[in-house]
């Protein structure tokens, strides 16, 4: 896709000025290559995830409509588009203007440093363009060998499954080993396949003196329902490991994963990753970048992308304010045990021990957390009182949403709640012989939101399409432990009482 152009000009140099900037701020990145394009451009390369030449599929277009939609409506609008690799792609708008261009730039160092540093993303793999045009051009030419039909329908299965994942594998290969000699045998440094595909084939090899059988008198034990040593929330390994899939569909199963795992530390740092970028952007602007004639354009459009939703909160005001806040709290000293046992409203409104450890604080943060321990270790309940951040609930009766508290921990336990692997359900599987039929258990782990069974039908449903036997899921519900199974025609509860 030759639509986008390199930057010239003035936009060159004020990339200079702003690299700069970044330098001198202790800023730590990639080289950044930065891009122009049009909005339909942007809206293209947005709905493909950042990567121009991914594989085929309707969702891409899906998502590309409703960004030209939104756009035209006057809805949203993208003011750059910044992508993970090395070295770092960022696409401007053409029709930004100068402000914004700026304010755009330094934004992006922000991320760049963000993406380098923080501790989650010490396994991305860096030469994801290449891997990404890669596997567009397998599945490219799978659906010219197998139909595109069938490649497109086992993809929306498998994409179903994406975020059933485990952060565990940021830092460790979560596929089991084989023994030394089978490493010896079959691994070999000039197989080009993939992993997944490797370790797929590795399984079937080895999968016959592996299957374990229990036996029928042991039914009623737990042990004999669950018959994996390790449970694992990998949910698609497992299934490239252990499904009756042909090659190919174990490829593609492979080459999902990979890039469901190379998004996964994007979502787990949402509010730091712009919070990051929008704090650099703020102080690279405010301080050296802007000119006084440029004051009004750039206040309307940062509190624009500040503004706060009456249905949700903003990840980019949530994550500057927090980090603003850290730092004059280092700055200042209002933390640890003397500062916490002060009893003196006075005293703690005027505590300042000037030590100047805020910017250094900041920097270590950025490196080692990521939003739920951003959050739990470091919101407060005057943070909360000053940002105004409550917990809402729907009231029926007058149609509105409506504050339901304003206690500190209501508030940090629903943010909480909400952030939990990243807002989806934690899944695991614990057998993949459950009852001794060849069925699959699943164990979803109760965080004190109960699962949607519609949502978790049409999973089960994909899965058992993939496995080829009954899938089965163990909850809670009213507190109490229930089994569900899919059975390949209908879903709903095994044995209710």
């Amino acid at each position: 896709m030759n639509r986008t152009s390199p930057i010239s000009g003035e936009l060159l140099r004020l990339k200079e000025e702003i690299h700069g900037y970044a330098i001198d701020y202790g800023l730590d990145f990639y080289e950044v290559i930065f891009e122009m394009c049009d909005y339909d451009t942007i809206n293209i390369l947005a709905s493909l995830g950042g990567f121009p030449n991914r594989y085929p599929h309707w969702k891409f277009g899906m998502q590309y409509d409703q960004m030209y939609k939104g756009y035209a409506y006057g809805m949203q609008k993208i003011y750059e588009m910044v992508v993970n690799t090395r070295p770092c792609y960022a696409y401007l708008l053409k029709s930004n203007n100068f402000v914004d261009q700026k304010i755009v730039m330094a934004h992006v160092y922000g991320h760049a440093d963000f993406f380098k540093n923080n501790a989650w993303f010490a396994s991305t793999n860096r030469n994801m363009m290449d891997l990404m045009a890669n596997h567009g051009t397998k599945i490219r030419r799978y659906m010219e060998s197998y139909g595109v039909d069938k490649v497109e329908s086992f993809i929306d299965k498998v994409l179903s499954l994406e975020n059933l994942l485990d952060v565990d594998a940021l830092f460790l290969d979560p596929r089991k080993k084989e023994d030394d000699e089978d490493d010896d045998e079959h691994n070999d440094d000039s197989d080009v396949r993939s992993k997944a595909l490797q370790s797929f084939m590795r399984s079937k090899i080895g999968g016959k003196k592996k299957k374990k059988v229990v036996d029928e008198d042991d039914l009623s034990s737990k042990k004999a329902m669950i018959d994996l040593a390790d449970p694992t929330k990998d949910i698609m390994m497992f299934l490239v490991e252990n499904a009756p899939l042909e090659e190919w569909q174990a490829d593609v199963l492979g080459a999902l994963r990979e890039e469901a795992y190379y998004y996964l530390p994007q979502r787990m740092t949402k509010i730091m990753n712009e919070g990051w970028a929008s704090y650099w952007h703020s102080t690279i602007m405010t301080k050296h970048a802007l000119k006084a004639t440029e004051i009004i354009d750039f206040a309307d459009h940062h509190s624009g992308v500040m503004a706060m939703s009456r249905k949700r909160l903003n990840p980019y005001k949530l994550g500057i304010e927090l980090f603003r806040d850290i730092e004059y709290r280092w700055n200042t000293g209002k933390f640890g045990q003397d500062y916490q046992a002060c009893d003196d409203m006075v005293e703690k409104e005027k505590w300042n021990k000037d030590l100047g450890l805020g910017k250094s604080k900041i920097f270590e943060i950025r490196k080692t957390h990521n939003d739920i321990t951003f959050i739990d270790e470091f919101l407060t309940p005057e943070f909360c009182e000053r940002q105004q951040i409550f917990t809402y609930k729907y009231n029926p009766s007058t149609r509105r949403n409506e504050i339901d508290s304003k206690e500190f921990e209501d508030i940090k336990a629903k943010l909480l709640s909400q952030l939990t692997n990243f807002g989806t359900p934690s899944i695991k599987v614990k057998s993949k012989n459950f009852g001794n039929r060849g069925e699959i258990l699943l164990h979803h782990t109760h965080y004190g939101v109960d699962l949607d069974l519609a949502y978790a039908a049409e999973t089960m449903k994909n899965i058992y399409a993939l496995w080829g036997r009954p899938v089965n899921i163990i909850t809670k519900m009213e507190d109490k432990e229930v089994t569900f199974i899919f059975n390949g025609k209908e879903f709903g509860q095994l044995n209710p009482a």
